[in-house]
């Protein structure tokens, strides 16, 4: 049974789509506004999302764009009332799967999430990742470095997991922040120094070449030139 997660501060469209998937064998769960739906979304206990494009709280633009960031690849069906062929290709480009406008027929929308999850099923899924001699293993949870195992905290594979994604591009701390604590802000603290900190003597170990990189006045980056 399909797990679906539904962001969607409308409720009259919100019981619509739920009762369509409750009728059709779907296991939906509804998130009503989108900082709430984002921490559901990244949490990896979904098969698919529709999703509001214009939500309180947190886009439905951002939660995309964070969940790809973060290596959640799940399908992603967009629902929204802005028509214009702009906003479509901006809702695509961010990571969204497909796009309906609303009004919408209940009937078409589950069709089209039922064409998504059978794409998904039908394509291998990543579970490995590798940056020169780094590894790591997304079904072990295990990461090595030149063949030596390197033991991570969750937050520390997290966090490398999600340099790894996105080597050789430069992310902010704001970057970071949304995708490893959920966070829309820098909050001011250390937290991210505390856990880079930690990673790099893990991973960047005495003797080997440095991949974890401080970009003066811009942020962090993987197998990146300073």
């Amino acid at each position: 049974m399909s797990r679906i997660l539904t962001i969607e501060d409308d409720e009259t469209t919100a019981r619509e789509i739920v009762s369509e998937l409750h009728r059709h064998g779907f296991q939906p769960e509804w998130a009503a506004d989108g900082r709430a739906g984002l921490i559901r979304a990244v949490s990896g206990e979904f098969d698919a999302v529709t999703l509001d494009r214009m939500l309180p709280g947190v886009d439905g633009l951002t939660i995309v764009s964070v969940m790809r960031s973060t290596g959640i690849d799940i399908p992603v069906l967009m629902i929204s009332a802005l028509t214009e062929v702009d906003e479509r290709v901006r809702g695509l480009r961010a990571g969204g799967d497909d796009y309906m406008t609303k009004p919408f027929a209940s009937e078409e929308m589950r069709a089209r999430l039922e064409v998504l999850l059978r794409r998904a099923r039908a394509q291998p899924r990543q579970t490995s990742l590798r940056v020169q001699d780094l590894e790591l293993d997304l079904i072990s949870r295990e990461v090595r470095r030149g063949g030596r195992e390197i033991a991570l905290l969750p937050t520390e594979f997290k966090l490398l997991e999600f340099l790894m994604r996105n080597h050789g591009q430069v992310l902010t701390r704001t970057m970071i922040f949304e995708a490893i604590w959920g966070y829309h802000f820098d909050p001011g603290t250390n937290l991210i120094d505390v856990h880079l900190g930690r990673l790099r003597r893990k991973v960047d170990a005495p003797g080997l070449e440095p991949l974890i990189r401080t970009i003066r006045g811009s942020g962090y980056a993987l197998n990146a030139s300073a």
